[in-house]
């Protein structure tokens, strides 16, 4: 199987746009089949969704339980894990694994903890004042992918800045899994759980799909509700975060993960192959792009990735996701992958190039920069510092990675005194006359009489 080069920039502007170009839900046919066995009638992902919030939303536990067995296949009594079952967890993992999800966790907090965000007040000579009161949510939800692979990173990744953030309770839920089988064999759920006894949680949920983030949003006898649900899931989690919305605050709704790398001749072609397949190795739907003036670079990259290809354990995931999204694109500068990175404005954007540095300042749309070919993607997605939730499907032209602020709340502080309002009054009286806000005017007026 080979990735395809693309040449030329109207080529390669033409693929960014297609990648970009809001599809509609289109379901592969199993599970538009299974839909239909699960509901009795035909049913899309945006109305399966819809279904699944309402049964939550009015039954509650009852609902979770059914979905849980129908969706999931397990039947539950309890949908916590308590804190004795977190230890147990951790204490089956080997010691090289409980040391690196401890150096992952303590990177994570030292990045995040230099986050500003403070609150302020400051005093005029009159006697007035301005400020914002910065205050944490008081409860959040944290959405843990599962299915075909487990991910204790973003448990951490979405979490620890909640609670640099001081929120008071965390819950944190992953779709279900055999308890037993997970800490007899020290893998899979157990890792998240693990994880989570590391950063000093005291329960997870397992709970995952639409079901999960219904419960999180109106809350049930067993979950209590949150304040804002946030994290990456695929599609059916993030159709409810969309639903939910509004009812409850949510950090953003998550595509398929992407990668855009940036090269030039002075990057190894066997570096660049190897992002492009950890990139790919996520979903089916994970787009791995490389953009190179160099054709020599481009062909060079295409054989490695061939090469590399054939022992990677989820070949058959990389494969179908180069075959759907990946490409090498070809143009005649530095200077036009610039600005086809800034159009595409992607989830993950590295810079390989001889000197990357200059160039940072070029990059207006992008979830995280890796500078240098030390920088891997990889390695951010585990122990960097930053967090790995990052904005995808172009929404990185106006939003930002999960932090700490994505926790707290602000309120603004008005404490004007009389002189200060006597001064500003015939402003906002006027603003209030051409808006046609006469009571507006009149307590403003009163003030000054």
């Amino acid at each position: 199987m080979k990735i395809r080069i693309i040449e030329g920039m109207d080529a390669g502007r033409a693929h960014i746009a297609r990648l970009r170009d809001p599809q509609g839900t289109v379901l592969p046919k199993r599970v538009a089949d299974r839909l239909h066995v699960l509901f009795g009638r035909p049913l899309s992902a945006e109305e399966a969704v819809a279904q699944i919030v309402t049964d939550v939303r009015r039954d509650g536990d009852t609902a979770l339980k059914d979905y849980s067995r129908r969706i999931d296949g397990h039947s539950l009594d309890s949908f916590w894990v308590d804190a004795s079952t977190l230890e147990a967890a951790y204490r089956s993992l080997p010691v090289d694994l409980r040391e690196a999800l401890r150096l992952a966790a303590d990177r994570i907090r030292s990045f995040h903890q230099r986050e500003p965000h403070h609150s302020w007040l400051e005093w005029d000579d009159e006697g007035g004042a301005l400020g914002q009161m910065i205050r944490p949510l008081q409860r959040v939800g944290v959405y843990v992918p599962g299915g075909t692979a487990s991910y204790p990173s973003s448990l951490l990744m979405a979490a620890i800045p909640a609670q640099v953030a001081g929120v008071p309770e965390i819950l944190a839920t992953t779709p279900p899994f055999d308890l037993d089988q997970a800490l007899d064999q020290a893998e899979g759920g157990a890792v998240i759980l693990a994880a989570a006894h590391i950063i000093g949680l005291e329960r997870v949920l397992l709970l995952g799909g639409a079901q999960a983030i219904a419960a999180l949003a109106y809350g049930t006898a067993s979950v209590p509700r949150v304040d804002k649900v946030v994290g990456a899931g695929g599609l059916f989690v993030t159709l409810a975060k969309k639903q939910v919305y509004g009812d409850v605050g949510i950090e953003g709704l998550h595509g398929p993960t992407e990668t855009l790398i940036i090269a030039d001749d002075s990057a190894s072609p066997a570096l660049i192959a190897a992002d492009l397949l950890a990139q790919a190795e996520h979903d089916p739907l994970a787009t791995a792009l490389l953009i190179t003036p160099s054709l020599h670079i481009a062909e060079a990259v295409r054989t490695h990735v061939v090469d590399q290809l054939r022992d990677l354990a989820r070949r058959a995931i990389i494969e179908e996701s180069l075959a759907g999204q990946g490409a090498i694109l070809v143009i005649d500068s530095l200077d036009q992958a610039f600005e086809l990175a800034n159009e595409y404005a992607p989830e993950h954007l590295c810079l390989l190039i001889a000197d990357p540095w200059p160039s940072v300042a070029r990059i207006h749309n992008a979830g995280g920069i890796f500078v240098g070919e030390g920088s891997s993607e990889a390695l951010g997605d585990y122990v960097v510092g930053p967090s790995h939730v990052m904005p995808t499907r172009g929404t990185a032209r106006f939003s930002s990675p999960l932090h700490v602020r994505d926790f707290v709340k602000v309120t603004s502080i008005f404490a004007v005194d009389n002189p200060s309002a006597q001064r500003l009054a015939p402003a906002a009286q006027q603003i209030a006359a051409a808006e046609g806000l006469t009571a507006h005017a009149a307590a403003v007026i009163a003030r000054q009489e």
